[in-house]
């Protein structure tokens, strides 16, 4: 069942089947660079970081990350979705898309198709987004979406700050 639709895009709850797209994902070197390295390197691990992440947020708060795939093929190419982080006190927006899929736009169809998601469906009034100082792609798209640089903030188990972005409703 497709949660969010856009014109090119579908985004839904990811499931064990998805691990194998995950572990391909979560092992891409930008993914490693810009995110973290997760330790996802099998597919029981795939499937144990699908359950322990997103399937418990899912249960949780309603929300997590969601699996972005193309409606005309079917073919999974990103995650994106909301995540609530225990050191933030909003949800954020998070995303992540295989290379070969980049500058052609599906990061920002996704993403704002989640933040309107966000605010008239799931009833947020604010919207956080993290990125590494460096990662400007990610910082061009979080300022697209609407949010603004807040302050440089620490988070928890890093040596290195973070931008923080907000967007009130």
């Amino acid at each position: 069942m497709h949660l969010i639709e856009t014109n090119r895009l579908f985004l839904r709850e990811l499931t064990a089947n998805d691990a194998s797209f995950i572990l391909e994902l979560l092992n891409e070197p930008s993914f490693i660079k810009n995110i973290a390295d997760k330790n996802v390197r099998t597919l029981d691990d795939a499937v144990r970081y699908i359950e322990t992440g997103p399937g418990a947020s899912y249960r949780q708060h309603g929300y997590g990350l969601y699996l972005v795939g193309l409606r005309e093929s079917n073919t999974p190419i990103g995650i994106c979705g909301l995540v609530k982080r225990d050191y933030l006190e909003h949800a954020d927006i998070g995303y992540a898309f295989l290379e070969r899929y980049w500058s052609q736009g599906y990061a920002y169809e996704s993403a704002a198709a989640v933040r309107d998601w966000a605010r008239g469906t799931v009833g947020l009034n604010q919207l956080l987004g993290i990125t590494s100082p460096d990662n400007d792609a990610s910082i061009r798209l979080l300022e697209k979406l609407g949010l603004g640089f807040v302050k440089m903030i620490r988070t928890p188990g890093s040596t290195e700050d973070t931008r923080l972005f907000s967007l009130s409703f």
